[in-house]
Protein backbone atom coordinates (compact mmCIF):
# COMPACT_ATOMS: atom_id res chain seq x y z
CA UNK A 1 0.00 0.00 0.00
CA UNK A 2 2.86 2.38 0.78
CA UNK A 3 4.27 1.98 -2.72
CA UNK A 4 0.87 2.77 -4.20
CA UNK A 5 0.65 5.87 -2.02
CA UNK A 6 4.06 7.02 -3.28
CA UNK A 7 2.96 6.55 -6.87
CA UNK A 8 -0.20 8.58 -6.30
CA UNK A 9 1.72 11.37 -4.58
CA UNK A 10 4.05 11.94 -7.53
CA UNK A 11 3.04 14.55 -10.12
CA UNK A 12 1.38 13.06 -13.20
CA UNK A 13 3.71 15.11 -15.40
CA UNK A 14 7.38 14.76 -14.44
CA UNK A 15 10.10 17.03 -15.82
CA UNK A 16 11.96 16.06 -18.98
CA UNK A 17 14.93 17.41 -20.92
CA UNK A 18 16.40 17.49 -24.43
CA UNK A 19 19.44 15.19 -24.68
CA UNK A 20 20.67 16.32 -28.10
CA UNK A 21 23.67 18.09 -26.57
CA UNK A 22 24.91 14.89 -24.92
CA UNK A 23 26.81 11.90 -26.28
CA UNK A 24 24.40 9.98 -28.56
CA UNK A 25 25.30 6.55 -27.22
CA UNK A 26 24.78 7.65 -23.63
CA UNK A 27 21.58 9.47 -24.60
CA UNK A 28 20.19 6.26 -26.11
CA UNK A 29 20.81 4.41 -22.84
CA UNK A 30 18.65 6.98 -21.07
CA UNK A 31 15.63 5.34 -22.73
CA UNK A 32 16.08 2.20 -20.61
CA UNK A 33 13.43 1.82 -17.92
CA UNK A 34 14.36 1.71 -14.24
CA UNK A 35 12.26 0.02 -11.57
CA UNK A 36 10.50 2.61 -9.40
CA UNK A 37 10.40 1.81 -5.67
CA UNK A 38 9.41 3.38 -2.37
CA UNK A 39 11.84 3.88 0.52
CA UNK A 40 11.31 0.25 1.62
CA UNK A 41 12.25 -0.97 -1.89
CA UNK A 42 8.68 -1.95 -2.82
CA UNK A 43 8.32 -1.76 -6.59
CA UNK A 44 5.33 0.08 -8.05
CA UNK A 45 6.18 0.96 -11.63
CA UNK A 46 8.83 1.99 -14.13
CA UNK A 47 10.40 5.16 -15.48
CA UNK A 48 13.05 5.85 -18.09
CA UNK A 49 16.53 6.67 -16.87
CA UNK A 50 16.29 10.25 -18.09
CA UNK A 51 13.21 10.93 -15.97
CA UNK A 52 14.63 9.09 -12.95
CA UNK A 53 17.92 11.00 -12.92
CA UNK A 54 16.68 14.57 -13.25
CA UNK A 55 17.06 16.41 -9.94
CA UNK A 56 13.74 18.18 -10.50
CA UNK A 57 12.01 14.79 -10.37
CA UNK A 58 14.21 13.44 -7.60
CA UNK A 59 13.28 16.43 -5.46
CA UNK A 60 9.64 15.40 -5.91
CA UNK A 61 10.39 11.96 -4.46
CA UNK A 62 11.19 9.80 -7.50
CA UNK A 63 13.27 6.81 -6.37
CA UNK A 64 14.53 3.76 -8.27
CA UNK A 65 16.38 0.47 -7.73
CA UNK A 66 20.11 0.07 -8.43
CA UNK A 67 23.14 -2.05 -7.62
CA UNK A 68 26.81 -1.51 -6.85
CA UNK A 69 29.09 -4.45 -7.70
CA UNK A 70 32.56 -4.91 -6.21
CA UNK A 71 34.91 -7.46 -7.80
CA UNK A 72 37.91 -8.59 -5.75
CA UNK A 73 40.79 -10.65 -7.14
CA UNK A 74 40.86 -13.97 -5.23
CA UNK A 75 44.66 -14.22 -5.01
CA UNK A 76 45.36 -10.87 -3.33
CA UNK A 77 41.95 -9.33 -2.45
CA UNK A 78 42.60 -6.28 -4.62
CA UNK A 79 39.46 -4.41 -5.70
CA UNK A 80 38.75 -3.56 -9.34
CA UNK A 81 37.88 0.14 -9.74
CA UNK A 82 36.69 2.02 -12.79
CA UNK A 83 36.85 5.67 -13.76
CA UNK A 84 33.67 6.73 -15.50
CA UNK A 85 34.02 8.03 -19.05
CA UNK A 86 33.82 11.73 -19.90
CA UNK A 87 30.83 10.88 -22.11
CA UNK A 88 28.72 9.83 -19.12
CA UNK A 89 25.76 12.13 -18.48
CA UNK A 90 25.87 11.69 -14.71
CA UNK A 91 29.07 11.81 -12.63
CA UNK A 92 31.54 11.82 -15.57
CA UNK A 93 35.26 11.20 -14.98
CA UNK A 94 34.77 10.03 -11.38
CA UNK A 95 36.35 6.94 -9.85
CA UNK A 96 33.94 4.38 -8.48
CA UNK A 97 33.49 0.71 -7.61
CA UNK A 98 33.70 -1.98 -10.28
CA UNK A 99 30.24 -1.39 -11.74
CA UNK A 100 27.16 0.60 -10.71
CA UNK A 101 23.92 0.47 -12.66
CA UNK A 102 20.28 -0.67 -12.55
CA UNK A 103 18.12 -3.73 -12.96
CA UNK A 104 15.68 -2.83 -15.73
CA UNK A 105 11.93 -3.10 -16.04
CA UNK A 106 12.68 -3.95 -19.69
CA UNK A 107 13.71 -7.50 -18.68
CA UNK A 108 11.31 -9.72 -16.74
CA UNK A 109 14.11 -11.62 -15.02
CA UNK A 110 15.62 -8.40 -13.68
CA UNK A 111 12.37 -7.67 -11.83
CA UNK A 112 12.59 -10.92 -9.85
CA UNK A 113 13.22 -10.02 -6.22
CA UNK A 114 13.65 -13.48 -4.66
CA UNK A 115 17.28 -13.97 -3.57
CA UNK A 116 18.10 -10.69 -5.35
CA UNK A 117 18.00 -12.58 -8.66
CA UNK A 118 17.10 -9.52 -10.73
CA UNK A 119 19.98 -7.37 -9.51
CA UNK A 120 22.46 -10.25 -9.82
CA UNK A 121 21.46 -10.80 -13.45
CA UNK A 122 21.68 -7.05 -14.10
CA UNK A 123 25.15 -6.91 -12.52
CA UNK A 124 26.46 -9.67 -14.78
CA UNK A 125 24.90 -7.96 -17.82
CA UNK A 126 26.41 -4.54 -17.03
CA UNK A 127 29.85 -5.92 -16.14
CA UNK A 128 29.96 -7.26 -19.68
CA UNK A 129 28.60 -4.04 -21.20
CA UNK A 130 30.90 -1.65 -19.34
CA UNK A 131 34.07 -3.66 -18.73
CA UNK A 132 33.75 -6.37 -21.36
CA UNK A 133 33.89 -9.09 -18.70
CA UNK A 134 32.34 -12.28 -20.13
CA UNK A 135 29.16 -13.44 -18.36
CA UNK A 136 30.85 -16.80 -17.83
CA UNK A 137 33.28 -15.09 -15.44
CA UNK A 138 30.51 -13.48 -13.35
CA UNK A 139 28.06 -16.31 -12.57
CA UNK A 140 25.01 -14.91 -10.84
CA UNK A 141 25.12 -17.50 -8.04
CA UNK A 142 28.59 -16.32 -7.04
CA UNK A 143 27.56 -12.75 -6.21
CA UNK A 144 27.32 -12.23 -2.46
CA UNK A 145 24.53 -9.81 -1.56
CA UNK A 146 25.32 -7.77 1.55
CA UNK A 147 22.72 -5.05 2.08
CA UNK A 148 20.71 -2.22 0.48
CA UNK A 149 21.25 1.49 1.02
CA UNK A 150 18.88 4.37 0.26
CA UNK A 151 20.81 7.49 -0.72
CA UNK A 152 20.36 10.74 -2.65
CA UNK A 153 23.21 12.51 -4.48
CA UNK A 154 23.12 15.51 -6.85
CA UNK A 155 25.55 15.43 -9.78
CA UNK A 156 25.73 18.83 -11.48
CA UNK A 157 22.50 20.57 -10.51
CA UNK A 158 20.52 19.10 -13.40
CA UNK A 159 21.25 15.41 -12.83
CA UNK A 160 21.56 13.20 -9.79
CA UNK A 161 20.90 9.84 -8.19
CA UNK A 162 18.17 8.73 -5.80
CA UNK A 163 18.40 5.00 -5.36
CA UNK A 164 17.88 1.93 -3.26
CA UNK A 165 21.27 0.44 -4.02
CA UNK A 166 22.02 -3.30 -3.63
CA UNK A 167 25.64 -3.96 -2.65
CA UNK A 168 27.10 -7.08 -4.30
CA UNK A 169 30.57 -8.60 -3.79
CA UNK A 170 32.20 -11.04 -6.19
CA UNK A 171 35.60 -12.72 -6.04
CA UNK A 172 36.76 -13.72 -9.49
CA UNK A 173 39.62 -13.58 -11.95
CA UNK A 174 38.20 -11.60 -14.85
CA UNK A 175 39.29 -10.41 -18.27
CA UNK A 176 38.64 -6.69 -18.71
CA UNK A 177 38.08 -5.19 -22.16
CA UNK A 178 36.74 -1.71 -21.43
CA UNK A 179 33.92 -0.08 -23.34
CA UNK A 180 35.56 3.33 -23.80
CA UNK A 181 32.17 5.05 -24.03
CA UNK A 182 31.57 3.87 -20.46
CA UNK A 183 35.00 3.72 -18.85
CA UNK A 184 37.93 6.11 -19.03
CA UNK A 185 40.30 3.98 -16.94
CA UNK A 186 40.39 1.03 -14.53
CA UNK A 187 42.78 -0.49 -12.03
CA UNK A 188 43.10 -2.92 -9.13
CA UNK A 189 43.86 -1.44 -5.71
CA UNK A 190 44.58 -2.67 -2.20
CA UNK A 191 42.67 -1.21 0.73
CA UNK A 192 45.62 1.02 1.58
CA UNK A 193 45.94 2.25 -2.00
CA UNK A 194 42.24 3.13 -2.11
CA UNK A 195 42.52 5.02 1.16
CA UNK A 196 45.43 6.99 -0.32
CA UNK A 197 43.33 7.73 -3.43
CA UNK A 198 40.57 9.15 -1.23
CA UNK A 199 43.09 11.45 0.45
CA UNK A 200 44.44 12.77 -2.87
CA UNK A 201 42.51 15.95 -3.85
CA UNK A 202 43.28 15.28 -7.50
CA UNK A 203 40.84 12.35 -7.47
CA UNK A 204 37.06 12.62 -7.58
CA UNK A 205 34.68 9.83 -6.59
CA UNK A 206 31.03 9.02 -7.06
CA UNK A 207 29.04 9.90 -3.93
CA UNK A 208 27.59 6.41 -3.47
CA UNK A 209 31.07 4.89 -3.56
CA UNK A 210 32.26 7.34 -0.92
CA UNK A 211 29.25 6.54 1.28
CA UNK A 212 29.72 2.78 0.97
CA UNK A 213 33.46 3.07 1.64
CA UNK A 214 32.98 5.36 4.63
CA UNK A 215 30.44 3.18 6.43
CA UNK A 216 30.93 -0.38 5.19
CA UNK A 217 33.56 -1.25 2.60
CA UNK A 218 36.78 -1.18 4.59
CA UNK A 219 35.35 -3.28 7.44
CA UNK A 220 33.96 -5.86 5.03
CA UNK A 221 37.25 -5.88 3.14
CA UNK A 222 39.10 -6.68 6.37
CA UNK A 223 36.68 -9.53 7.04
CA UNK A 224 37.09 -10.84 3.50
CA UNK A 225 40.86 -11.05 4.01
CA UNK A 226 40.54 -12.50 7.52
CA UNK A 227 38.32 -15.31 6.22
CA UNK A 228 40.56 -16.32 3.32
CA UNK A 229 40.82 -20.04 2.68
CA UNK A 230 43.68 -22.44 3.34
CA UNK A 231 44.80 -21.81 -0.24
CA UNK A 232 45.28 -18.12 0.59
CA UNK A 233 42.40 -17.00 -1.62
CA UNK A 234 39.49 -14.78 -0.61
CA UNK A 235 35.90 -15.76 -1.33
CA UNK A 236 32.93 -13.40 -1.39
CA UNK A 237 30.66 -16.17 -0.13
CA UNK A 238 32.59 -16.18 3.15
CA UNK A 239 30.76 -12.94 4.01
CA UNK A 240 27.35 -14.59 3.92
CA UNK A 241 25.45 -13.47 7.02
CA UNK A 242 27.96 -10.80 8.05
CA UNK A 243 25.24 -8.16 7.85
CA UNK A 244 21.45 -8.18 8.04
CA UNK A 245 20.42 -7.47 4.47
CA UNK A 246 16.70 -7.75 5.09
CA UNK A 247 16.16 -4.02 5.63
CA UNK A 248 17.01 -0.91 3.65
CA UNK A 249 19.64 1.26 5.36
CA UNK A 250 18.67 4.91 4.98
CA UNK A 251 21.56 7.28 4.25
CA UNK A 252 19.37 10.17 3.13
Amino acid sequence: MAAVAVAKSLPSELATIDLSAYDPEQSKLMEERCILVDAQDRAYGAGDKKTCHLMENINKGLLHRAFSAFIFRPSDARLLLQQRASEKITFPDMWTNTCCSHPLDDFEIEKVEKDQLGVRVAASRKLEHELGIPNSQTPIDEFQYLTRIHYLAPSDGVWGEHEVDYILFLTADVDVTPNTNEIRDYKYVSKEELQAMFEDPENTFTPWFKLIARDFLFGWWDELIALKGADGKVRAKSLNGIVDGSKVISMV
